[in-house]
């Protein structure tokens, strides 16, 4: 019951419902073919338009004037880390609320990433509900829900492990110090808003997409409290393995 209790949670702190309905109605659905083969990147002209890092990436956030050094996984989540390293060079993150900080009744997540939380005049009750308005587009871009099995040479797009069939363990997984990104319901929702996992949490496993992990900070990230802000957020290294989508 706390499992799903939690699950509920990261759902409603994902894109709005109508979000989630563009989203339905953008991006290709990605599905496990007759022969048990998935789609690639490349296969798929939605997610070729989209950020993809090749390689690994270091990403340096600072909150409360403390660094939190973030490895971004480019070869195991190419989209979803493509995406957040793009996000973050063009300074999205910068000045960003915590608006979801789970500690009880056992420690979660800590999420945050809505770009509506840049204007003063949006309610705190309305943080969670935000995605990244591509200026090229005047769009939300949301990104493909991108998960590699841990035995597999391409990541299951689209697709949780549970409707994919997938019985293996994630090549990214659910740890403690992870970095996934939030979604609602629609598997294709996830576009800005991110979550630092507090605990190793196994029952997210090939639901969420893990792009990356944290390898030093996590006592900042322990003492941070819903409101407080992202004060800059910079990619120190792997800057060239991100290629811009075609």
């Amino acid at each position: 019951m706390i499992s799903v209790f939690f699950v509920t949670a990261l759902l409603l702190g994902g894109c709005a419902s109508q979000q989630a309905n563009q989203s339905s109605a953008t991006a290709t659905e990605a599905q496990t073919t007759p022969s048990g083969q998935t789609t690639t990147v490349a296969d798929n002209a939605q997610f070729a338009k989209l950020p993809r890092l090749e390689g690994m990436a270091t990403v340096v956030m600072v909150v409360k004037g403390q660094p939190i050094t973030i490895e971004v996984d480019g070869t195991n989540a190419p989209v979803t880390a493509g995406n957040f390293v793009d996000l973050v060079q063009r300074g999205v993150y910068n000045g960003l609320v915590f608006h979801r900080v789970v500690r009880e009744p056992q420690p979660f997540v800590v999420q945050g990433g809505d770009p509506q939380g840049k204007d003063p005049n949006v309610p705190a009750e309305r943080l969670g509900t935000g995605s990244f308005i591509d200026p090229s587009t005047s769009r939300p871009r949301f990104i493909p829900l991108e998960i590699k099995p841990q035995d597999g040479k391409e990541p299951i797009y689209s697709q949780t492990f549970e409707k994919a069939g997938i019985r293996s363990a994630p090549a990214l997984r659910h740890k403690r110090g992870a970095v996934a990104m939030a979604r609602s319901a629609a598997p294709d929702s996830a576009s800005a808003q991110f979550y630092f996992t507090l605990a190793d949490l196994p029952f997210l496993d090939g639901s969420y997409a893990v792009f990356g992990n944290v390898t030093e900070g996590m006592d900042v990230i322990d003492s941070i409290k819903g409101g407080d802000r992202i004060e800059s957020a910079k990619v120190t290294k792997g800057a060239e393995n991100l290629k811009t989508g075609s």
